[in-house]
């Protein structure tokens, strides 16, 4: 090789820029004023230009792979313009932004560079105008901002923000490697696993979000990508990020902060040291039982559904199920402090409070003729419902997104305090009976149950009977997909003869467990026979039992 103070020497097809800012090697002593270029390198400081050995062949031969900057001319020139100066409203200062390249422009804007997967070639830049509005010139290429300042090192450091990358690096002495992802923390882990090799060459990682939900959770995510040894968590505890404890002039708290991050630790994974507590906790939850009337099932159930669990209770159209739902909303509010919430599709908001008030005065509302309906006794009867606030209702206004739908729900959960939801029907809360469909919601369902701690009842109809048997149904037959009753920690099946010529066998409602996680037990939970005169469920007996006796009678 051979050094040269000559800047006019013959440059070649093929020069590129591998990093820019380094110390000088050329004769003085700057720190940053060095670019080194695949066949030279050079020193704007001292004007030092050392040429490396020219390759077999020229530079014309040899494959470069390098992204062209997407920069029009006059992009590039506003940034060449632009000039490093401190940003006192951050604190951050001049050497800083140098560092980073980081300009300000003469109307104020800050201006954030993005350089290709090689880091040689500017390829974009954010651009921070006074008003706080962002834009993105050119591209931001694939790679981290500031990747290209950094090749290897005990500590990586990710932030959410460029501007907080460069107030941690200037908090914790300037020294280690700061870099922010290119986009919000929705799109990090894909800005993170396309740029894995670079990251994982360092000891250790720490993700460093904002102090929000956000962040939190956008954390969460990017560590999943990395290496499990080697990824640590800081939970930001003073302040919202980096640039908050620089401009508040807490920099102990951050340094302090930033060396206890904790180790990543995956979501879902239990080590045998915690999974005792799992076992011992088990058979402890608090349960609620379902109403008297139906049979054994709150035997088979070991007292009730859980809190966290998801139900299923299945039947054919018009077999009963609102009715059969009305008593359990009913003995929820009398037997139980919870709050229930009902996502009622079919039933409007006046039927719900009929039925309920049916079963509160032991009388069939709805066989009284509207001239002869006594609406002080209603009125009487719907003030002393029991523990009435307690329970919250959806006014259902015809089609609703699935998002919209599960939204509604969580806020009767986090909103109202609803430790009970009940949907009814699942086919009526869904745009298609198809099996993504079905799957996607129930699958949320499952999520919603398990975030929340609340249990969900979802009811569904069967598939369209293809036999004579009213009562040949089983947990197969859901209408839609199999994840209905796969997801289901319990799943329970009403069946009636309805069009049966005889008043027994038509209004008695069987009963069967045909899933319980919990327990493991299922069978036959009883019979249910309907008072068409009060129009409450009571407990029955299989009707050719009731038959037989009637006839022993005579």
């Amino acid at each position: 090789m051979s050094t040269s103070s000559n800047l006019g020497h013959d440059k070649y097809e093929g020069q590129y820029v591998i990093k820019y800012h380094v110390p000088c090697t050329l004769g003085c002593t700057s720190s940053d004023g060095m670019t080194m270029y695949n066949d030279h390198n050079s020193c704007y400081v001292c004007k030092g230009i050392e040429w490396l050995d020219k390759p077999e062949g020229g530079y014309s031969n040899m494959k470069i792979e390098k992204q062209q900057s997407t920069l029009s001319d006059k992009d590039l020139e506003r940034y060449t313009k632009a000039t490093f100066q401190p940003l006192e409203d951050r604190g951050i200062t001049r050497d800083t932004c140098k560092k980073y390249g980081v300009k300000v422009t003469a109307q104020g804007s800050i201006l954030m560079p993005y350089f290709d997967d090689m880091g040689s070639t500017l390829v974009g830049y954010k651009v921070r105008t006074k008003d706080k509005e962002f834009r993105v010139v050119g591209s931001l290429g694939k790679t981290l901002f500031g990747q290209q300042l950094y090749s290897k090192g005990k500590h990586l450091t990710i932030c959410e923000g460029e501007l907080d990358a460069l107030a941690a690096f200037q908090i914790n002495g300037s020294r280690f490697a700061y870099v922010s992802i290119p986009q919000g923390v929705q799109q990090a882990p894909k800005a993170i696993a396309h740029n894995i090799e670079y990251i994982e060459v360092f000891d250790g990682v720490i993700i460093n979000y904002d102090n929000d939900e956000a962040g939190r959770k956008g954390a969460q995510a990017s560590a999943e990508v990395i290496s499990p040894d080697k990824v640590k968590i800081l939970t930001l505890q003073e302040h919202k990020d980096a640039c908050d404890y620089l401009g508040n002039n807490d920099l102990a708290s951050y340094v302090s902060e930033w060396w206890e991050a904790k180790p990543f630790n995956v979501e879902g994974i239990v080590s045998m040291d915690e999974a005792w507590d799992y076992f011992r906790k088990r058979g402890t939850e608090e349960v609620i039982p379902f109403p008297e009337s139906f049979g054994t099932l709150n035997a088979l159930l070991n007292g009730g559904i859980a809190l966290g669990e998801m139900t299923v209770i299945g039947a054919y159209t018009s077999v009963g199920k609102s009715t059969f739902v009305s008593e359990i909303v009913y003995n929820i509010l009398k037997t139980t402090n919870k709050s229930v919430g009902c996502v009622f599709f079919e039933s409007t908001v006046g039927e719900t409070v009929e039925n309920l008030l049916t079963i509160q005065l032991n009388m069939k509302i709805a066989n009284v003729p509207q001239e002869d309906r006594d609406y002080a006794l209603y009125h009487e009867a719907y003030n002393n419902l029991p523990n009435r606030d307690n329970l919250h209702l959806y006014n259902y206004q015809g089609s609703s997104s699935t998002d919209k739908l599960f939204n509604k729900m969580r806020y009767l959960i986090k909103g109202k305090g609803c430790e009970v939801i009940i949907i009814d029907p699942l086919q009526a809360g869904v745009s298609s009976n198809k099996n993504e469909v079905i799957d996607d919601f129930m699958d949320r369902s499952l999520k919603l149950a398990k975030e929340t701690n609340a249990s969900i009842i979802i009811v569904s109809h069967l598939r369209k009977p293809t036999h004579n048997d009213a009562h040949n149904v089983n947990e197969y037959d859901m209408k839609g997909s199999g994840s209905i009753n796969q997801i289901a920690y319990n799943t329970i099946l009403l069946s009636r003869d309805k069009l049966s010529e005889c008043d027994v066998s038509r209004n008695t409602t069987k009963v069967q467990l045909v899933k319980c996680r919990r327990t493991g037990a299922t069978g036959l939970a009883g019979y249910i026979y309907y008072n068409t005169v009060t129009g409450r469920l009571e407990r029955g007996e299989e009707p050719k039992v009731v038959l037989a006796n009637t006839e022993t009678e005579f």
